[in-house]
């Protein structure tokens, strides 16, 4: 599983709270704990909701994903509007 760690550092409080939301019995303090890796992340679902790691890891990537989409197209739209 790799993840853009620039993009997960930028979006953190926002991707710790869609993690909560997809497993409720995750702690905030265990999450902060993680810093941000998404296999100690992983490690910790499996842990407690006993889910396949490569199901973890999939839901943890469209998460993820979609916080780097965000970020991609406000950065595409902020060098559009330069351009002109």
């Amino acid at each position: 599983m790799e993840f853009n760690e620039n993009s997960i550092k930028g979006k953190w409080l926002e991707i710790k709270g869609e993690v909560q939301k997809s497993w409720g019995k995750l702690t905030n303090d265990e999450l902060e704990r993680t810093k941000g890796d998404m296999k100690a992340i992983g490690g910790l679902i499996q842990q407690r909701y006993g889910e396949a790691q490569a199901s973890s890891e999939k839901k943890l990537a469209e998460i993820v994903k979609r916080f780097e989409d965000t970020k991609d197209a406000g950065v595409k739209k902020a060098k559009d509007t330069l351009k002109h």
